[in-house]
């Protein structure tokens, strides 16, 4: 029996702390008009000491349960995207299980930096598809500014913290409503690594490390890289990208958001953008800017969505849904 797998809730969270530009003058060699023009960044969250990212995750799924109208019990699968685990192991996602107190099903993480959400919803689309899991809870989390070298201009003041998460079900094919997750295309290119990363790690050098990057060639790559993958994933769902009513990026750069809405001409007002208040929040940022884009009004039932992300590895990817 073929099942097809939708999205019955969105839920964000956002730590209190807000660390606005005038204030990031304060602490690095920049300056507010500096960080908008290159990245169209205002302000972002950072998460209060000892908030962790399972904090994060916990409070984004309590809203996203609470939308979709579903008991924590209910769900019995959870996969965490995160670049910024509690503990090197166990998994954050495990760590959720328990502070939701959910006793059953299956939990872990996946690590694919900034496209790490698009790989968890297509990884949670397979195993509802199959029959394993009934309900997936799927959260994309990160407390990023704990791996921030904080006298690097050039990073710091790019990233924020914040958690999203979406409630996944799957339901018979034939059955009325929403024609769900349609497509996903996931890629990875290892031999650019060095283009962003960080400089530690428990293998190499028993230590966290802080955030590289070479943002003029990543901003090369994104454009290109992205633009082929949303392609490809309307092909497989063949949709012609035209038709497609919301294009919910990674919010890592206003300029690739423009860039690649226009080599797909998209129109601007179809983009959803939080980037000016929530940063680059990695993992998150997706389900974060789905989170708003639904609870404004504007993503409505039975939209066609496109989702899309970058991040290191390189990896990028793209999903399409109905919503």
């Amino acid at each position: 029996m073929t099942r097809r797998v939708t999205v019955e809730g969105v839920g964000g969270y956002l730590p209190a702390r807000i660390l606005t530009n005038k204030e990031m003058e304060t602490i690095v060699d920049t300056t507010d008009e500096w960080i908008q023009e290159r990245s169209g960044i205002e302000q972002r969250h950072i998460a209060a000491e000892g908030e962790l990212t399972s904090d994060l995750g916990v409070e984004a799924a309590k809203n996203a349960l609470e939308h979709a109208g579903i008991q924590p019990e209910e769900i019995d699968l959870i996969i965490v995207a995160t670049t910024t685990p509690d503990l090197t192991f166990p998994s954050t996602a495990a760590i959720i299980q328990h502070k939701l107190g959910i006793k059953g099903g299956a939990a872990f993480d996946i690590q694919a930096v900034c496209t790490g959400f698009v790989y968890a919803i297509s990884t949670a689309e397979k195993f509802l598809a199959s029959g394993q899991f009934s309900k997936a809870l799927v959260i994309g989390a990160e407390t990023f500014s704990r791996i921030l070298d904080w006298e690097d201009r050039s990073t710091c003041v790019l990233f924020g913290d914040g958690a999203g998460a979406m409630i996944l079900s799957a339901e018979e094919a034939n059955a009325p409503g929403s024609r769900g997750i349609m497509s996903s295309y996931l890629r990875c290119d290892g031999a650019l690594t060095d283009l962003l990363y960080v400089d530690g790690g428990v293998s190499k050098t028993q230590t966290t490390g802080h955030v590289k990057m070479q943002g003029n060639k990543v901003f090369r790559e994104a454009v290109a890289k992205i633009s082929s993958a949303m392609e490809e994933a309307a092909k497989i769902a063949d949709i012609d990208p035209k038709t497609i009513d919301w294009f919910v990026p990674h919010q890592a750069n206003i300029r690739i958001l423009k860039g690649v809405a226009k080599k797909l001409s998209l129109r601007p007002d179809q983009v959803v953008a939080t980037i000016a208040k929530h940063g680059n929040t990695s993992a998150a940022s997706i389900p974060l800017a789905f989170n708003v884009a639904v609870k404004d009004g504007r993503i409505k039932k039975g939209d066609l969505v496109m989702l899309e992300a970058m991040g290191g590895g390189l990896t990028w990817g793209a999903a399409l849904l109905e919503y």
